[in-house]
């Protein structure tokens, strides 16, 4: 661990990272120098420090949950490859597209699918953004629009949810670590309900999202140079894809089927970690690996059903792969992005944040600078679940040590994280809905960039008023 004058050396990885994304309009590039950098700046060598990228490397590979993840993309990829060449998708959207005339009403259906995806942002993202991707053709709208509110639907409404998420569990134990570090009498389950209402970003970006999506006046935008050149890209799988009989049934039964299953074994493993009831179940849950073990039984299911409807086998396995194999890029970049953060703890970077923010600032203002400093970090990081396990401990720790709101607090850590997620270029939901749209990935999370600033400012100064009033 490198001495805390130094820490700031943790700083420039992720300003490499966001300078050559800026300059390259590539994400990949950056990455693998700002890891490299890191790397070496935390073995000073060059050898040495190709072989902490490595180890950086494998250590992420290492972590159940990170697996999960990725295995978790790559499988829901493969399920959506045997639906495409299966004419499920294709049957869905004409079925869909039959009742959708409007811009408005692509946008309704993003948002109505919600209570059948909610369980956890990349479950709904996967599930939500192919039929999206096809409806687009239809309605000839901006992509850029529509991932925008794939996006906002997802990150600002998941992240309020009391129950059934893949966020309930980690936010719980972190807060339930913060309150046994400093000997505080607060149930940790309790202090996240009472925290929910504080997270104002995720409620302004809510209200924004809404407005944004349902009452902004469409605007025609260029095709950009990204869509133009995969025009020539895969033509032969698109054509393929073009001409199967539409068959809505074989996306919807697989669809129900993995719903079913993740509610089902939410609850049951919630149950099996000693919960009271239905919904302490879908708390306690492991959502990210239950998810996985869902999509991993719907897939054989699948398999079956598609077998007795005849579907070719050769076709069925092909596509399984070629589906997953589509999701390699924002794979890759998850993996670059989660070793990153690695190199930066290594460097100190929790530790330049606490030494920056001090302790000396009055009990009002903590739950605004915690949400505004945290929001900045969580740019860099991209990750909600990372800004959370840095900020939550220094969260706590101001609020205990100068009297301001846990509850309040504990909100802003969220906000912080809920931004970072929602709005970085390097943030898990941004790469997957740029991958599945084929949006270019800087020019997006610029483009969102400009629309949650607004929320950004809005929730500062509701937690200064709120810390002002209420603290």
């Amino acid at each position: 661990m490198k001495a805390i004058e130094h820490a700031w050396l943790s700083l420039i990885p992720f300003i490499i990272v966001i300078g050559f994304s800026i300059w390259l309009k590539q994400i990949l590039p950056g990455l693998v120098l700002g890891l490299f950098v890191g790397a070496f700046l935390v073995e000073f060598s060059v050898l040495n420090g190709s072989k902490e990228t490595v180890n950086y490397i494998v250590e992420t590979l290492s972590d159940p949950g990170n697996i999960n993840i990725i295995a978790f993309l790559y499988l829901f990829g493969g399920l959506i490859g045997m639906m495409q060449i299966s004419g499920g998708v294709k049957g869905f959207s004409e079925w869909v597209g039959d009742k959708i005339s409007s811009e408005r009403g692509l946008l309704a259906v993003i948002w109505l699918t919600l209570p059948f995806t909610f369980m956890m942002p990349m479950f709904r993202i996967m599930m939500i953004g192919p039929v999206v991707r096809t409806l687009l053709k239809k309605v000839n709208m901006s992509s850029w629009k529509v991932g925008f509110t794939m996006d906002i639907s997802t990150g600002s409404v998941i992240v309020l949810l009391p129950a059934a998420t893949a966020f309930v569990g980690f936010m719980v134990s972190l807060i339930e670590g913060g309150i046994q570090k400093h000997n505080l009498e607060a149930d940790a389950y309790q202090v996240f309900l009472y925290s929910i209402p504080f997270n104002f970003f995720a409620i302004v970006m809510l209200v924004i999202g809404l407005i944004w999506t349902f009452w902004s006046k469409p605007k025609k935008t260029k095709k950009s140079k990204q869509e133009g050149e995969e025009e020539y890209h895969r033509v032969g799988v698109k054509k393929e894809l073009s001409m199967v009989k539409a068959q809505p049934w074989n996306l919807i039964v697989p669809l129900f089927l993995l719903l079913g299953l993740t509610m089902y074994l939410l609850w049951q493993d919630g149950m099996e970690k000693g919960a009271a009831g239905v919904f302490d179940a879908l708390a306690e849950a492991d959502a990210t690996f239950v998810i996985l073990l869902a999509v991993f039984i719907t897939l054989i299911l699948t398999f079956i059903f598609y077998m007795f409807r005849k579907q070719k086998l050769d076709e069925t396995m092909y596509h399984f792969y070629d589906g997953g194999n589509q999701l390699m890029q924002p794979i890759i970049l998850l993996v670059l992005v989660w070793s990153l953060s690695l190199v930066a703890e290594d460097l100190g970077f929790s530790q330049f944040i606490g030494a920056t923010l001090g302790a000396f600032l009055p009990a009002f203002t903590i739950p605004a600078i915690v949400f505004l400093v945290g929001s900045v970090v969580s740019y860099f990081l991209g990750s909600s679940f990372g800004t959370w396990g840095i900020f939550m401990p220094l969260g706590i720790a101001l609020a205990s040590s100068t009297g301001a709101s846990l509850p309040m607090t504990v909100g802003a850590v969220f906000a912080a994280g809920s931004f970072g997620a929602m709005t970085s270029p390097l943030g898990d939901t941004t790469i997957t809905t740029a991958s599945i749209l084929d949006v270019p990935l800087i020019e997006y999370a610029r483009y969102k960039l400009k629309i949650v600033s607004i929320g950004v400012g809005v929730a500062a100064v509701l937690f200064l008023g709120a810390g002002f009033f209420l603290g």
